[in-house]
């Protein structure tokens, strides 16, 4: 009998936290929003190496984390507009799939929620807050409570999305700008 609960309790709590999750965009859906003026999308795909992997820790003063990024080249005909870089970081439990346009400059557009699948802290999506980042690079205020301001209940998704932003944001200080 007592496995049977245990059972149902697993299946039950399985069940609740994967109703929460929600995807909002696409990845081609995020490309269209953040650069509406592209033409055409092209796979920018990077492998850092291991200089470039600590001069991003450096610049953002958090681990690289990654050799490999999955990054989308936006263009209008033949002239670059900027790139596209995904991204996902964990919440409080589970993971926040996200997408963040870079300019040229290798300054940050936009950010896009592409999945939220946390019961709580889904506030992130929120265009007031997302504003927050447009115009940053690493050293210009992109840290919670500098630069960009928490949500109440929210912490830990806005903590661990901002320094993604910022791992992002040394990478194309590094490997993408102009």
């Amino acid at each position: 009998m007592k496995s049977l609960n245990l059972a149902a309790l697993v299946v039950a709590t399985s069940a609740s936290s994967a109703a929460f999750a929600t995807q909002y965009l696409t990845v081609e859906q995020a490309q269209q929003v953040m650069f509406p003026d592209a033409t055409v999308f092209k796979d920018a795909n990077l492998q850092l190496s291991g200089e470039q992997m600590q001069q991003v820790e450096k610049l953002s003063g958090l681990p690289a984390r990654s050799v490999g990024w999955r990054v989308f080249a936006a263009y209008k005909s033949d002239t670059r507009l900027g790139y596209v870089v995904l991204d996902d970081v964990v919440g409080k439990f589970e993971l926040i799939s996200y997408a963040v346009a870079v300019n040229a400059d290798a300054s940050i557009k936009q950010i896009e929620i592409l999945t939220y699948r946390e019961s709580h802290g889904f506030e992130i999506k929120s265009p007031a807050w997302r504003k927050q980042f447009i115009g940053k690079t690493p050293a210009s205020g992109l840290y919670v409570g500098n630069g960009i301001a928490s949500i109440s209940g929210a912490t830990l998704s806005c903590t661990h999305v901002t320094d993604g932003v910022r791992r992002i944001a040394a990478i194309a200080q590094i490997m993408l700008k102009k």
